[in-house]
């Protein structure tokens, strides 16, 4: 995301600490009908877009540019990223979109008031990065807003949705992130009115274009601080309207400090967490990017948040740069025993189970009836972690086999689920499965 100066968010990133603290209590409680260009179209009435297709079963993974680079992108940026999501064996474990967030194009539309790449950045067009992509087996995403401008002050797809709809489905776009700033507030209509129809207006084109696009809609992050009954409504109709949805803050950016990315990690964690009863198969939460990389994380943080973010079911969206991708932030990446859990055909989030403000047990009910259980230490020294087979959700049975996902380790347990000394900032991982008397231990492996 990028909606840098969004009035919404209020506070820093460097109050991140404190603030993540305080987030446990919360826990516990083509186209169509679009305007001409550059006239506001008449408001359709709320609620009556058709629901957006299924276009993203399980939840989407790839990769995007923001908050490692932010604007400064352009068209071998995107493409020396994506070779080496291949080159990486990444893509093949299921990283598969590129998307290129918000500055790619020019600061006014064409003529016949289309988009118009930024040449410079984009010397052969955005219709060559989506050739170029598909090419090697990718699919291409792209970043505009609702508003009259993006958050970088670009052209918005306000009073042209039908035509920018158009244009990317004629670029080979297969997936839009559509932020919301700079959208207009005329007098006699709430916030939440305005923005539902603009993301009506954006879902109806899309629906109408002819080619299937992945619809990441932004607006639940513009409601976060509006109060707990207005921000589940609007995640709610968004739900209708897109596949997955912005939940809350942005991730940190790349120019942070290492402390300030993981605060964001575990803000951006907790805030998630507790929307686990507003997502469902096909509709997915997103509490933003993998930080994974050349971020100045420890293994044990980027481990962390990659289990975390499996754990919920969360879009994989890695924001690096992956050509300078280290071994140890390739090896979180491409865990695919994780990856599995986070993929899982179930698709259902994992619930909080224990917390408090040093440590969070979680519980993710699998299709294949095992549980995924993470002991998340998020405090500044070792801990011992536990909780119990019947906490976690399995069933009553004689012994449980415990599948260590970081390790590839395993054991078994009577039904303590536990992990001793885990370290600051990490995260244990189980695959646990209820066993009848008698079973081979290594069956469970």
């Amino acid at each position: 995301m990028s909606h840098r100066q969004v009035p919404r968010t209020g506070r820093t990133f460097a109050a991140l600490t404190t603030v993540a603290a305080c987030t446990a209590g919360l826990l516990a409680a083509t186209p169509p009908a679009s305007a001409a260009p550059g006239t506001p179209r008449a408001a359709a009435r709320p609620g009556t877009a058709a629901p957006y297709p299924n276009l993203a079963p399980r939840p989407p993974m790839g990769w995007n540019n923001w908050s490692y680079y932010s604007c400064n992108i352009n068209e071998k940026v995107i493409l020396d990223n994506a070779r080496a999501l291949v080159r990486t064996g990444l893509a093949a474990k299921g990283y598969d979109t590129v998307t290129v967030d918000d500055c790619w194009m020019a600061k006014q539309r064409g003529p016949r008031g289309e988009l118009v790449p930024d040449t410079t950045k984009f010397p052969h067009g955005m219709a060559y990065i989506g050739q170029e992509l598909h090419r090697l087996g990718l699919k291409f995403g792209i970043y505009e807003d609702v508003g009259t401008l993006t958050c970088g002050k670009y052209p918005g797809s306000y009073g042209h949705f039908k035509e920018d709809a158009r244009l990317f489905a004629q670029w080979g776009v297969d997936y839009l992130k559509a932020d919301g700033c700079n959208v207009p507030r005329p007098a006699g209509r709430t916030k939440e009115q305005i923005y539902r129809d603009v993301y009506e207006q954006q879902s109806r084109a899309l629906l109408d274009v002819g080619r299937p696009i992945t619809f990441s809609v932004s607006a639940p992050a513009y409601f976060q601080y509006d109060g707990d009954a207005v921000w589940h409504r609007v995640i709610d109709w968004s739900a209708r309207l897109g596949n997955l949805w912005r939940g809350g803050r942005d991730i940190a950016l790349e120019q942070q400090s290492p402390a300030t990315k993981w605060s964001s990690i575990v803000y951006n964690f907790r805030y998630n967490a507790g929307l686990a009863a507003l997502q469902r198969p096909g509709r997915w939460n997103d509490p933003d990017f993998l930080l994974a990389g050349d971020s100045g994380l420890n293994r044990h943080e980027m481990q962390s948040q990659m289990s975390l973010w499996a754990m919920m079911a969360a879009p994989l969206i890695s924001s690096t740069n992956l050509a300078g991708l280290s071994p140890e932030a390739r090896e979180v990446l491409g865990n695919q025993e994780i990856i599995a859990v986070d993929q899982d055909p179930l698709g259902e989030q994992g619930k909080v189970v224990e917390q408090n403000d040093g440590y969070t047990v979680m519980s993710r009910r699998l299709g294949n009836g095992d549980r995924a259980v993470a002991l998340f230490n998020a405090g500044d020294a070792p801990r011992t972690l536990s909780t119990t087979a019947a906490a976690a959700g399995l069933p009553d049975a004689p012994s449980y086999w415990l599948h260590n996902l970081v390790t590839g380790h395993g054991r078994h347990s009577g039904g303590t689920i536990a992990a001793r000394d885990v370290p600051p900032h990490g995260t244990v991982l189980y695959r646990v499965t209820a066993r009848a008397g008698g079973q081979d231990a290594a069956a469970g492996a």
